[in-house]
């Protein structure tokens, strides 16, 4: 029997923009949307079960499985200044047969 979907209230949504900073688009993982899963930049201290929330309450898909990852910045030179550019936490998202995410449009 699957469980009914309640609207999210307020509080639940803002949290969950507060965990999804962004899509990572890239070549790498646009490709991987052929296998249903979708790759985010999220909050550095959110962890997998938040993600999931998150991404449930957002989009109102049905989430498999997330993976994480956190992301060391390069270490770059500006006008022959050493600078590093920010660490942050990736998140691949593995939807349920049949679910999909639009990433051309906005949330």
């Amino acid at each position: 029997m699957a469980k009914a979907k309640t609207q999210a209230t307020p509080a639940q949504q803002a949290a969950a923009y507060n965990t999804i900073v962004k899509p990572h688009i890239t070549e790498k993982s646009t490709s991987v949307s052929q296998y249903n899963q979708y790759v985010f930049r999220v909050a550095r201290g959110a962890n997998k079960t938040e993600v999931k929330n998150a991404i449930e309450c957002l989009f109102n898909v049905e989430v498999d499985s997330v993976n994480t990852m956190n992301v060391k910045g390069k270490t770059k030179r500006f006008r022959g200044r050493l600078g590093q550019r920010q660490d942050y936490k990736k998140a691949i998202v593995t939807l349920k047969e049949g679910q999909t995410i639009d990433m051309q449009t906005g949330v």
